[in-house]
């Protein structure tokens, strides 16, 4: 049934049509029969769904709305908001997935029958899986149709589940096709990702790491619980018990519904400020999780001067950081293991030397471990994870681990190497909690004398007790770095171009790349989203990432397994970048074959019969095909694929034409591959002349 009422934005005709938003204003402008607005802003308006899908099948740029596209349209266009849709969702798929034929009862008649059933029945579910936990909800007064304070989900009314009708037997579709859980992630990633500056993400690495160090365990305790990243990344023996708690009603709904999808594990969920209100004063965690907000002054430094958990000391109020520390410890059960993450800053700020010092002299403090730039947001700062234990009656560790895993960072933007961080911070971690010492491993870990540390600083940043890396490995490696280095160049030299044969200007016959998706001649789609946010999977894929294409680098990206229909590439499909301006096109190789197209790129996948994927890569990246492809905002430029031209030629010319293409690719290769072992030969080179390792003759 498609629902009139659901609105489009210019950006939503854009996804449904495969094309940029420079295209559809352009239809706006040359077709009077383009759809009027009904709403939005005279900057930002908004269309009629139904309306918008007619008039793309009339003017043949689609064939039909996809499934997963239409449910996302109706879910950001819902009258109440999409994050209200969004938990109506999760209610229905966990009716869904627990009680299948309830569905199919229900399901059966109009909109208003489903309606007033389905209140009823989302109750039964709702109690059998949550345990609700108020917090001085008498206090919190709600406006009508919004999430109850003293509930995780609260049930909708029939009143207000009746614009969601469409959403709701869309989404049930569409879990046929994903499954349940799937498809919750699939809209809540989308959503995530549409509102990124509201919303600071656990990356899936990251949050996987955090379970791991901590351990498996009964009940788990995220008391900053976001979308539940963290809890999500736990392992679930029978019994577990996951505690959340957050001060956005919405997402200790949308964590609930998540986690209810995804585990068998009791779920409860509270709303209100963890600091100043917590939900679980009595509560004794085998494991406390938590990505804390950073850097927060108005955290109830005033209010709770005399609180109990203040044990290692009263937080000044830039250390907030420090409260959540001490609120993490004061929930854990004796013995119980405590992973933050935490800024750099929290290690070696003054005002909080004194907490530091006393969490270090009883045993509170176990490890310190650096994350690469880049490992979650703020992406310009090494963050750090502090692993913390409360201590019981075994005597106190006279040692403490620092690790800093910063070697790892990866580049540009594509994200640290997560295996080996993962690696490192794990046989370190484990080595040392067995043993309660860590030989020292130069340039990676130590495990430090806890008197080492109190001074008058207590400054626990790891890369300032770290030893450097051994002497002879730096050498040997930068040696093999210099031999690389020459080959490349040798290589380059071979591979360069030979001299320019002048001709007259060409007057090819000319067609563009929608006319040829059109014909059939080739395939085209656009990427997802590479890594949903906070989402997590035991089976993933590689995700080829716009900055991989510019850059010429390998698949950089994850994506988890099922939760997004990832576009798959295959050898000799054309990948194009529509962000940034450059006149960029890449070949798929066997190396790269497999990997997931990411966001902001388009995927060419030709006809051998009509076109040599050499020849459309190589007059793709024409400067002035790009120029007129092209469309441009006050901070960027987005191209147009459709609109980019190829001169029509014989199958044999195209692919003598695409041999010198090929080449030039060559050529370009051996270049980037000896700028980047020349600026690591380089970097080496300074850093052993300055730390001593490398003789300066």
């Amino acid at each position: 049934m498609q629902d009139n009422a659901t609105e489009v934005t210019a950006a939503g005709i854009a996804r449904l049509a495969g094309v940029g938003r420079a295209a559809v204003s352009n239809w706006r402008r040359r077709h009077p029969d383009f759809p009027k607005p009904v709403g939005g802003t005279e900057t930002s308006p908004s269309f009629a769904l139904a309306e918008v899908e007619a008039w793309l099948r009339e003017q043949g740029k689609l064939a039909e709305v996809p499934l997963r596209e239409r449910v996302w349209q109706q879910l950001t266009g819902h009258p109440r908001g999409p994050a209200v849709a969004l938990v109506h969702v999760g209610c229905v798929l966990l009716l869904v997935q627990e009680r299948p034929t309830v569905w199919l009862d229900i399901d059966a008649g109009s909109d208003e029958r489903l309606a007033a059933k389905l209140p009823g029945v989302l109750d039964g579910v709702m109690a059998a899986r949550f345990r609700c936990d108020p917090v001085n909800a008498s206090d919190t007064v709600n406006a009508p149709g919004s999430v109850n304070t003293a509930t995780p989900v609260h049930t909708p009314s029939g009143p207000q589940l009746l614009p969601s009708a469409p959403l709701l037997r869309g989404a049930v579709e569409l879990a046929a096709e994903l499954g349940e859980r799937q498809t919750f992630e699939f809209l809540l990633g989308r959503y995530l990702d549409a509102h990124s500056r509201q919303y600071t993400p656990t990356p899936v690495e990251l949050a996987g790491l955090m379970a791991e160090l901590a351990g498996p365990a009964l009940t788990v305790l995220d008391p900053a619980c976001g979308t539940g990243a963290l809890l999500r990344a736990v392992e679930a023996p029978p019994g577990q018990t996951l505690y959340a708690q957050d001060s956005a009603p919405d997402l200790v709904a949308l964590t609930a519904l998540r986690l209810a999808l995804h585990t068998r594990a009791a779920v409860r969920g509270a709303v209100g400020d963890t600091l100043r209100r917590e939900a679980y004063p009595e509560l004794r965690a085998d494991t406390v999780l938590c990505h804390p907000p950073f850097n927060e002054r108005n955290w109830g430094h005033d209010e709770l001067g005399y609180d109990a958990r203040w044990e290692y000391g009263f937080p000044a109020r830039n250390e907030s950081e420090l409260a959540w520390v001490q609120h993490a410890l004061a929930r854990l059960a004796d013995g119980g293991t405590a992973v933050l993450l935490m800024p750099p800053a929290a290690a070696s700020r003054r005002s909080g030397r004194r907490i530091r010092a006393d969490l270090l002299r009883r045993g509170a403090l176990r490890a310190v471990l650096a994350l690469p730039v880049g490992a979650a947001p703020p992406y310009n700062l090494p963050l750090h994870l502090w692993v913390l234990r409360r201590p019981d009656r075994t005597p106190v560790a006279p040692e403490v681990l620092l690790v800093d895993t910063g070697a790892f960072a990866g580049e540009a933007r594509g994200g640290p190497d997560w295996q080996a961080v993962r690696d490192a911070a794990l046989d370190t971690w484990r080595a040392f909690a067995r043993e309660g010492q860590l030989a020292e491993r130069p340039g990676l870990a130590r495990s430090v004398p806890v008197i080492e540390l109190l001074d008058d600083d207590v400054d626990l940043a790891p890369a300032r007790h770290l030893p450097p890396p051994a002497a002879a490995d730096g050498a040997e490696q930068l040696a093999a770095v210099r031999n690389d280095l020459a080959a490349t160049l040798r290589l380059a030299t071979g591979l360069t171009p030979p001299p320019a044969v002048p001709a007259p200007p060409a007057r090819w016959p000319l067609t563009t790349i929608g006319e040829l998706a059109r014909g059939g001649a080739l395939l085209l789609r656009t990427g997802a989203m590479p890594g949903t946010p906070g989402s997590t999977a035991h089976a993933r894929v590689p995700v080829l990432t716009d900055h991989d294409v510019l850059a010429g680098s390998p698949p950089s990206g994850t994506l988890p397994a099922g939760d997004e229909e990832a576009v798959l590439t295959e050898p000799g499909d054309v990948v194009v970048p529509v962000l940034g301006g450059g006149s960029v096109a890449r070949v798929v190789d066997a190396a790269t074959a497999g990997a997931a197209l990411g966001r902001n790129l388009v995927l060419l996948r030709p006809d051998v019969t009509a076109l040599d994927a050499w020849f459309l890569a190589g007059f793709l990246r024409g400067t002035a095909n790009n120029r007129q492809a092209s469309s441009y905002a006050s901070t960027a430029t987005r191209l147009d694929v459709r609109r980019l031209q190829l001169p029509r030629l014989p199958l044999d010319e195209q692919r003598r034409y695409g041999a010198r293409f090929r080449a030039l690719d060559e050529f370009e290769q051996a270049l980037r591959q000896a700028g980047r072992l020349g600026e690591q030969l380089l970097r080496g080179l300074y850093d052993g002349l300055t730390d001593g390792t490398v003789e300066p003759s």
